[in-house]
């Protein structure tokens, strides 16, 4: 089947291009595409800070319509509408793996589930671990105060993750953190959340014997693991590639859908696929005044 993709090669800029999408397995549903939004890492891959990513797994933050379903699903029929993490999610029609699709009540951007999923993975993916870190004498960092860290604070409560404190340290969106939000961090910590674009943090935060690291977004750090090493530190990388992933993005339809997390600030604006694309990822590179994140919607 020929569809139209939008596509980067890494050197500054999405083009739209033709793509063979290969039929559906018995374990996968085909989607049409209704929303898609614009992640920050596409941005990144556009100017070449990472990837290029193959054809077949750009775009994932993905919603839209079932038009066919294998015979190994049984969750999904034909017309309903789904938030989806698999690739690639700027083409017209995509196939989408059994475990990486949700069920959701509308085609509303607000159910585009990838983002609220990531900010819940981070607690989610390493939950076992953060559990036996709690406690009224553990304390925990988060750093970085971006839509991520946001849900991983409120997931910490979420899950009944109590600590003697919670540092945020960062400098944006102080409309949702009001006096939670500071400016700098002391002592030592358990339990680090890393949501940041510092790449000296093994240096910089102290870490206690045993803590966790949580790394949550992709950087290049300039320091070395000795610290950490000499603690018998554990560092988990949280990622949407993970299994329990899946659990996440049910997660988020719940509490979206109940109006556990309020998410009206977050998606910007809407791009019409067939004259405004161009427009979408201009306006996520240089994020003009007032911009959180958009969405390209097909007409």
């Amino acid at each position: 089947m020929k569809v139209k993709l939008l596509y980067t090669d890494g050197k500054g800029s999405f083009e739209e291009i033709e793509w063979s999408k290969p039929a559906h397995k018995s374990d996968e549903i085909e989607v049409k595409a209704l929303m898609t939004g614009v992640c920050r890492s596409d941005i990144e891959m556009m100017v070449g800070n990472f990837g290029p990513l193959p054809k077949e797994m750009q775009g994932h933050e993905g919603l839209g319509e079932v038009t066919q379903v294998g015979e190994l699903i049984k969750n999904v029929k034909v017309g309903d509408i789904v938030a989806t993490r698999g690739e690639p999610a700027y083409a017209d029609y995509y196939n989408c793996r059994h475990n990486e699709f949700v069920v959701v009540p509308s085609a509303d951007p607000k159910y585009i589930l990838e983002p609220v999923a990531c900010g819940i993975n981070v607690v989610m993916q390493p939950l076992d671990a953060i559990k036996t870190r709690v406690g009224p004498n553990k304390r925990c960092l988060i750093l970085g105060s971006g839509f991520l860290a946001w849900i991983a604070y409120n997931s910490l409560e979420r899950f009944g993750l109590t600590f003697e404190t919670v540092d945020v340290v960062g400098s944006y969106n102080k409309h949702l953190w009001g006096d939670t939000l500071k400016q700098s961090y002391s002592g030592a910590y358990d339990v680090v959340i890393d949501l940041s674009s510092r790449t000296n943090i093994l240096d910089d935060v102290a870490f206690n014997n045993e803590a966790l690291l949580i790394l949550g977004v992709q950087k290049q750090l300039t320091s070395d693991f000795g610290n950490l090493l000499w603690k018998a530190c554990t560092i988990v990388f949280p990622s949407p590639r993970a299994d329990c992933f899946i659990k996440s993005m049910e997660l988020a339809e719940s509490m979206i859908t109940n109006n556990q997390v309020d998410i009206d600030d977050f998606w910007t604006k809407g791009y019409s696929r067939t004259t405004e694309w161009q427009q979408a990822f201009e306006d996520g590179l240089n994020r003009p005044d007032n911009y959180s994140r958009g969405y390209i919607k097909w007409d």
